[in-house]
Order: structure tokens, then sequence, then C-alpha cells
């Protein structure tokens, strides 16, 4: 019985899997708390998909493929926040046209190039293939997300909370602002090899709006969605070898259901204290 537990960690890949998860658990949850109070869900959604085309342009000029993703994620945000400002269009419709349209881009690049590489890989990661470099990549992209974040925290709550109170009170508004969008598309290109573009998306929201449901206070959510995220992805890594299933997917589910406990709960917690006011 034992033997049968413990038999994932006995496979190097396995391990890897893990460890992988681990890393990118951090910082993909510490963003996730300021993205779902900004709401700026969707902005993570296109960035995620907008960095394609970069992945493939830097295929083509053989770079490394996180010079590409960067640039493709920042001139994402940058191109969103231009046409914003210039445009009656709301923010929300700008940003669902830059990122189909640069997704679209990439699908068409990547259907023109001869690689050994399989987009399925890049759209839905392989978690199970990742090497050293991937490890090391990974690890160093998460460190200084999450060092940059813990430090700036409070900056960036009154950010999220109110833009215009933290320009009175001398905060570098802008800064943080383009700031925050960098560490999230240095976060997804961390998460490129592990759960892929699309399935990226998962980890900057879920984590987030369950530690919304669970607590007030920011601190405390800040903690709440890292430690869902680390389990959440202990645990879908884990089942995935037992099911047959891709892990990147199988943890997506797992944080899945563990919104719909917390959102259920949540509202049950609701009716029992309308119900005792009455």
């Amino acid at each position: 019985m034992i033997d049968a537990l413990i038999q994932p960690f006995e496979f190097a890949f396995m391990n890897n899997a893990f460890l992988i998860m681990a890393i990118i658990s951090v910082p993909m949850a510490l963003l996730s708390c300021y993205l779902v109070l900004k709401g700026w869900s969707l902005m993570g959604d296109a960035i995620s998909h907008a960095v394609l085309p970069g992945v493939v342009l830097a295929y083509l000029l053989n770079i490394p493929l996180i010079i590409g993703a960067f640039c493709a994620g920042m001139f994402c945000a940058l191109a969103t926040g231009f046409l914003k400002e210039n445009s009656r269009v709301k923010q929300d419709t700008i940003m669902g046209i830059v990122f189909s349209g640069m997704f679209g881009l990439g699908i068409v690049m990547y259907t023109k190039i001869s690689t050994d590489v399989h987009l399925d890989h890049i759209l839905f990661g392989n978690m199970l293939g990742v090497g050293s470099a991937d490890l090391w990549m990974a690890g160093g992209i998460a460190l200084f997300v999450s060092a940059v974040i813990l430090a700036k925290r409070r900056d960036l709550m009154l950010h999220a909370f109110d833009p215009i109170q933290a320009q009175a009170v001398g905060l570098p508004v802008r800064a943080l602002h383009y700031g925050l969008l960098a560490m999230m598309s240095l976060t997804i290109v961390a998460t490129l090899t592990a759960v892929g573009i699309i399935l990226s998306i998962g980890l900057l929201i879920a984590p987030g709006v369950i530690a919304f449901l669970v607590t007030k206070r920011f601190d405390r959510m800040l903690m709440v969605a890292v430690a869902v995220t680390l389990v959440s992805g202990f645990l879908g890594v884990y089942l995935s070898f037992y099911i047959d299933s891709a892990p990147a997917p199988t943890v997506i589910l797992i944080m899945t259901a563990v919104f719909i406990v917390a959102f259920v709960n949540l509202t049950s917690s609701t009716k029992r204290r309308s119900k005792l006011a009455d």
C-alpha cells in the first residue's frame, strides 16, 4: 500500500513536475490577488494568449523563447493601454480584439514554420517534460517576481484599491502599473513550459478569487492564495499519475472544485446570517 502511494516520487519526471509546480505557484498566487482586486483578470488572459507570436518569432530568430514571449506580452499590454486612451472603446473590448488578433497571428506563424516543438506543448504545457534549464529559469523568475511583490505589496495594494489616492500620496502610479504588467508577463513566461499559454490564465485567476471568498483581510488573502495553489498543484500532479491525465488540466480542475466549495460555503453562511438577522 505504501509503495503504491509513493510510486510517483520514484520517477525523475514526476519529481520535476512537482518542483516546477511549487516554483510557479507562489508568484502566480500573489499576482492573482492583485489582478482580482484590480479587475484585471481579462488582462491576464490577454497577455497569456498574446505571447504566442513572440514565442514563434523568437524561435525563428534563434533567440531564447523567454525574450520573445516577454516582448509580445508587454506589446499587448502597451497596445491595450494606448488604444484605450485614444478611443471611445471600453478596455475589455480592446483587450479582446488585441489578444485574439495576436493569438491568431501566432497560430498562422506557427503553421508556416517547420519545428519539432509540438503546438500542444506551447498551448497546454508539458509539465512531465521539464528539464533542469526550465526549472532554473522558472525559479529565477519566480524568486524575482515574488520578492518584488512582497517588498511593494502595500504600494501595490493601494494602487489596486484606489489609484487616485495612490497618486495623491506620491506613489509612482505609472511605474506600479507597468511594473505589475511586466511581472505578469514574466510570470506567464515562467509557466509556459509547465501549464502552457491557455491554462496559465487559470492559475492567474483562481487562487485570488478563492482567497477573496475566504477572507476579507488582504495580507491573509495573499497567504490563502499561495496555500491553495501549492496544495492544488501538488494534488493535481499527484492524482494525474494515477488517473493517467495531463497534470496541468488536473490542477485547474482541483482549483475549480475548491472555488465551488468556497462559493457554496460563503453563500450558505450569508443565508444563515440573513435568517438570524430576520
